[in-house]
């Protein structure tokens, strides 16, 4: 008999220390349900800030640079129009000349 009544405190140990958990984690899960997780987004949001400033700052400087640029291309001309009109002068003279050395 002692081993029975051994063996049945044991058991009733048992069911209590499980009892005892099942209740602890329930209010454990009561807690969790009343819990609001929040995620703290202000250290992000100023690396994303300060990002956005340096892209800003590049993208003012890249516009910078493209209206130089086409300013420069605007303002360039391959051949100024005095050469040009003397270059067409020389070409005609010279087919005249040439012609009239022939013709003769």
């Amino acid at each position: 008999m002692t081993k029975l009544e051994e063996l049945t405190a044991l058991m009733v140990n048992e069911i209590n220390d499980f009892k005892n958990s099942v209740e602890n984690l329930e209010k454990i899960n009561d807690q969790l349900k009343d819990t609001k997780i929040k995620m703290d987004l202000s250290e992000y949001r100023t690396i994303i800030e300060k990002h956005q400033k340096q892209m800003a700052i590049h993208k003012n400087m890249i516009e910078g640079f493209e209206r130089r640029f086409n300013d420069k291309i605007n303002q360039a001309k391959i051949y100024p129009t005095w050469a040009v009109v003397v270059f067409i002068v020389c070409i005609v003279v010279t087919v005249v000349l040439v012609s009239y050395m022939f013709l003769k």
